[in-house]
C-alpha cells in the first residue's frame, strides 16, 4: 500500500538506486514497493541532505530512526508564515457562534491585499490544523456545550474514627470550546450528588452554557433512545432551572463523548498522580486538594500554543455562558393527593396542609415539593405555590383560596359541624364552635370537626360529652387532645375532683418551661 513504513532493507535499496540515477518507475520494478512511497522515501533523503556513504553505515535502528521521524520542511515563503501566524486566532475565533472560515478569509484578505485567495487559505489551514491535531477533534462553538461524566478508577478516602477505607466516585465536567475541566470527589453516582456535581461546576465556570451533554448515565437518563431519551425528572428539572437543554450522547458514537473521555485521562495524569501517595480522612479535604491540582491544570498552556484552557475560557467563552440563576437548584419530590372539602391538600409525610382555590375541591392534583418550597399542579397547570412548612397537623392558608372570600358556598360549612355537634349535646357544639374560631379560616378545622364528631359513632355521646369537657377545660381545642383524652380514658374521672396530669402536647410549654 502506497506511504507506508517499510523494512530498512528495502529503503537501502530504494536510496541506492537513487543514488546511481534509476528513476522512480523502475526503482518500483526493482523493489516491489509502490511508487508514492519511493516517492516519499527519496524525498526524505533530499532533506537530511546527507551523502549515501555516510547513512549506509548506520545501522537500521538508526537508519529508521533518522527516516520515519518528522519530515523536515522547508522554510515557507513569506506571505506563508504570515498566514500560518494569523491560524492560531483563526482556531480560537471560529470556536465563537455564528463565526466561520470564509469570515475570517474575508479579514484576513482585507489586511493582507496579496495574500491566498479563499481556496489557498482553507487548504493551508487544514495542513497546519492537521499537523497541530492530528487527531483532528469536533469544533465547539462558545457556551453551548458542558461535556459531563464520571472517571472509572475511584479515588479513597480513610474513617479517622474506623480506619475503613471508603471508596468514592470522581465527576469530571469540561466546557466544549476553552476545554475548561472541573473534576470533584463525590461519595456516589446517584441522582442527588449527580446534580450536586453538575451545579458545583456551573458555578466554577462562573456561568451556564446552552446544553449539558451526560453519557448515559442513570441519573440522567432512565431510558436512552437515539431520538428521544427519556430523562429523569429531577436532572431536567436542574436543566430547565439553569436554562440548558440536555442532549445525552449517542450510544456508539465516540465523537459525542470525546472531549470529556480526554477529560477523564488528563485526571488521571495531572490529579490522581499526585494524590496517590496521599491520605485524606475527609471528602472535604480530598476536593481541596483535587482543586489545587485542578487549578494548575487549568493554567497550564496547550501543547504547542502560548495560551491555557483558563486564557481561551477567559477571552472566547466566559462572557458567553449565561448567568447563573439566583438561587440553587433544590431536588423535588412528587406525591400524588386528592383536594378535601376544605380546599386543602396534605403532605403526608409532614402532615401539614396548603390550601388551593376552593373550584379544586375533590379533584386529584400532582405535589411537587422540595427542602423549601411546595407547588400543587392540576393538569400540568400550576395551581397553588406556598413556602414548605414541617409543622404536623397546621395549615398553610391563602386567604384568596378559601370559598368564604367567594359566593360559593362549599358542602362542608360552619352550620353544617356545629348542627351535628348540637345535635349530640350543647357541650359539643361549643366545642366545635371554638375549633373553628381557633382558625384563621373556617375551613382549617373541617377535618378536625369531622373527626371529633365521629368519636359519637365509635365511643357513644356520654364518652364524647365528657371528652369536650375536659378539652374545654384544659383550654385545648383539636383532634388530637380529643383523641388522646379518649385514649386514656380521662373521660372516666370526675372533673370538680382532682385532675389527672394533661397530657403532653407540642403546643403546651409545660411548667418547666419557665423555670
Amino acid at each position: 500500500m502506497a506511504n507506508q513504513n517499510i523494512e530498512m532493507s528495502k529503503l537501502r535499496q530504494i536510496i541506492k538506486h537513487y543514488t546511481h540515477k534509476q528513476g522512480t518507475r523502475t526503482i518500483r520494478d526493482l523493489t516491489g514497493v509502490s511508487r508514492n512511497t519511493v516517492k516519499k522515501y527519496i524525498a526524505r533523503f533530499q532533506q537530511l541532505k546527507t551523502p549515501w556513504d555516510e547513512l549506509s553505515k548506520l545501522n537500521d535502528k538508526d537508519l529508521e530512526t533518522l527516516f520515519l521521524e518528522e519530515p523536515i520542511l522547508a522554510d515557507p515563503p513569506e506571505r506563508e508564515l504570515e498566514l500560518y501566524k494569523f491560524f492560531p486566532s483563526v482556531e480560537k475565533r471560529l470556536k465563537q457562534p455564528g463565526m466561520t472560515l470564509k469570515l475570517l478569509w474575508e479579514e484576513y484578505s482585507l489586511k493582507h491585499v496579496d495574500g491566498f485567495q479563499s481556496t489557498g487559505f482553507y487548504k493551508h489551514y487544514r495542513l497546519w490544523k492537521g499537523r497541530s491535531h492530528p487527531s483532528m477533534h469536533m469544533v465547539h462553538k462558545s457556551g453551548e456545550r458542558m461535556f459531563v461524566d464520571y472517571t472509572g478508577k475511584k479515588l479513597e478516602i480513610i474513617n479517622p474514627t474506623t480506619g475503613e477505607v471508603v471508596i468514592v466516585e470522581v465527576f469530571v465536567a469540561i466546557l466544549g470550546a476553552s476545554q475548561l475541566t472541573y473534576v470533584e470527589a463525590v461519595e456516589s453516582q446517584d441522582m442527588e450528588d449527580f446534580i450536586k456535581c453538575c451545579e458545583n461546576a456551573l458555578y466554577y465556570f462562573g456561568g451556564t452554557p446552552l446544553a449539558i451533554v451526560p453519557d448515559n448515565l442513570k441519573s440522567a437518563v432512565i431510558k436512552a433512545s437515539r431520538y428521544e431519551p427519556h430523562l429523569n425528572d429531577n436532572f431536567d428539572a436542574f436543566a430547565e432551572h439553569y436554562g440548558m437543554a440536555v442532549l445525552p450522547a449517542r450510544g456508539y458514537k465516540p465523537k459525542d463523548k470525546s472531549l470529556v473521555e480526554g477529560a477523564v485521562k488528563i485526571a488521571y495524569n495531572r490529579i490522581f498522580t499526585n494524590l496517590h501517595e496521599k491520605q485524606f480522612t475527609s471528602i472535604v479535604d480530598l476536593n481541596v486538594a483535587i482543586i489545587h491540582y485542578l487549578e494548575n491544570f487549568n493554567l497550564t498552556n496547550f501543547v504547542g500554543r502560548n495560551y491555557s484552557r483558563k486564557d481561551q475560557f477567559n477571552e472566547i467563552e466566559k462572557q458567553i455562558l449565561a448567568p447563573l440563576h439566583p438561587l440553587r437548584f433544590e431536588m423535588r419530590q412528587t406525591a400524588m393527593v386528592t383536594v378535601m372539602k376544605n380546599g386543602h391538600v396534605c403532605l403526608h409525610c409532614d402532615k401539614h396542609y396548603y390550601s388551593v382555590h376552593f373550584n379544586n375541591i375533590g379533584r386529584k392534583v400532582k405535589l411537587f415539593f422540595s427542602k423549601s418550597k411546595i407547588e400543587i399542579y392540576y393538569k400540568y397547570e400550576l395551581i397553588a405555590t406556598h413556602p414548605r412548612i414541617k409543622s404536623p397537623y397546621n395549615y398553610s392558608t391563602d386567604p384568596a383560596h378559601m370559598a368564604t372570600h367567594n359566593k360559593h358556598i362549599a358542602e362542608w360549612n360552619p352550620e353544617r359541624f356545629l348542627t351535628a355537634a348540637a345535635l349530640i349535646h350543647s357541650e359539643v357544639e361549643l366545642y366545635i364552635r371554638q375549633v373553628l374560631l381557633k382558625k384563621a379560616h373556617p375551613e382549617q378545622g373541617y377535618k378536625s370537626c369531622q373527626g371529633i364528631i365521629s368519636f359519637a359513632r365509635r365511643v357513644g355521646n356520654d364518652r364524647l360529652i365528657k371528652a369536650c369537657r375536659r378539652a374545654n377545660e384544659y383550654g385545648i381545642y383539636n383532634f388530637k387532645i380529643i383523641e388522646s383524652i379518649l385514649q386514656r380514658n380521662l373521660d372516666q374521672y370526675d372533673i370538680e375532683g382532682e385532675l389527672p396530669p394533661m397530657p403532653k402536647h407540642e403546643n403546651i410549654r409545660g411548667e418547666d418551661y419557665y423555670k
